[in-house]
């Protein structure tokens, strides 16, 4: 009201604060003279070590045993016949990588479209090829005369326009071809709908509030982020297709695995020859090993701000800091700030010294 007292405003009572106590200098100084020391990892080095000897062990036995025969290994290890026939593994895969994944590529699509028909056949490819064994495959392909001894092209239910015999077309090489393909065409299917189903729907929604066609959407937005996850995938499966290049032994075409069978089955040098095979299956995977980091590193892009060094890079900067320790020179200009910092520091924890080694210090003792 207007003629009450105007009341004076509250004060609120504000808690006392202790005062925080000041470390002494001399405090300070203890602190600082404590010395950081790295955990021990006894588990660790007891594993180094009994690994390390059991790789001597091998190693040992690798080199001191006659039995390997190490100068027939390098005799037949660029022997022509044996050449010839990591070619014809290396042209098989590639033809069945192609078939096999452009097909799988088709079949996730129509698997993923809004087709009962499209879906059906999609499921029953992927249900056929993945039950019935590749061996089995690769013979019924390479009989493929007996049920049809002629093909032909032409208007469906209508004339034929060209003719020509089966066995002109499939043979050795063309049945290990579908065989391999179609086989892996199955397998393909399933990866690439995962890839597909693996990226987030709002980028499906995205690229159509865009008004982008359907067909550029999977091709130009959706695809190439699931690459990042079809890659690796791929890439295993594609080991394997190299691998099981060596069934076609069954159809007696000429790859890596049946040439070598008709060496050692000729100058009885089987475990010899069987390190050759083995050393170039070794070469070939490596070698896709090496191509399946760097398709991994470019589809990385767009989910990493900074992507993973190369190896060579990783060299080159290893080099630089050792020649920087060792001469005194400046570091390399495009050395990562993380670089230096992981190398020295591996990952480690750290500790400082224990209550024995400040005691010890105090009285004067030996550290």
């Amino acid at each position: 009201m207007a003629g009450d007292p105007v009341s004076a405003p509250t004060q609120t009572a504000v808690p006392d604060v202790p005062d925080v106590p000041a470390v002494a200098p001399a405090a300070a100084t203890a602190l600082a003279d404590l010395p950081v020391l790295p955990a021990r990892h006894p588990g660790r080095w007891v594993a180094t070590a009994g690994v390390a000897v059991l790789l001597a062990m091998v190693a040992s036995s690798l080199l001191t045993n006659p039995q390997w025969e190490w100068d027939v290994v390098a005799q037949y290890l660029t022997w022509p016949s044996v050449l010839q026939g990591v070619w014809a593994t290396v042209r098989l895969t590639a033809v069945a990588t192609v078939i096999g994944f452009g097909l799988g590529t088709v079949l996730a699509l129509m698997r993923l479209s809004r087709s009962p028909l499209l879906q059906s056949v999609s499921w029953a490819y992927s249900w056929v090829f993945r039950s019935v064994p590749l061996i089995l495959q690769l013979l019924l392909w390479y009989n493929l005369a007996y049920l049809y001894p002629q093909l032909s092209l032409g208007i469906p239910f209508g004339p034929e326009l060209v003719q020509f015999q089966t066995l002109d077309v499939v043979d050795k090489f063309g049945a290990a071809v579908l065989g391999l393909g179609l086989s892996q065409a199955a397998y393909s299917a399933e990866i690439v709908r995962a890839g597909i189903l693996g990226v987030d729907q709002g980028q499906h929604e995205a690229a159509a509030a865009l008004g982008i066609p359907r067909g550029r959407q999977q091709w130009r937005i959706v695809l190439p982020q699931a690459m990042r996850t079809i890659v690796p995938t791929s890439v295993n499966e594609i080991i394997g297709l190299l691998k099981g290049t060596s069934v076609v032994y069954v159809l007696a075409y000429g790859e890596l695995f049946y040439t070598v069978g008709v060496i050692y089955g000729r100058n009885q040098r089987v475990v010899p020859l069987l390190l050759v095979a083995a050393i170039w299956y070794l070469v070939t995977t490596t070698v896709l090993t090496v191509a399946q980091y760097y398709l991994e590193r470019h589809y990385a892009k767009g989910a990493l701000r900074t992507l993973p060094p190369t190896p060579l890079q990783r060299l080159r900067w290893t080099l630089g800091v050792a020649r920087s320790r060792s001469t005194g020179r400046p570091l390399p200009v495009d050395l990562p700030p993380g670089f230096l910092a992981g190398a020295l520091r591996r990952g480690h924890l750290t500790r400082t010294a224990t209550r024995g080694d400040k005691s010890r210090r105090d009285t004067g003792g030996p550290a």
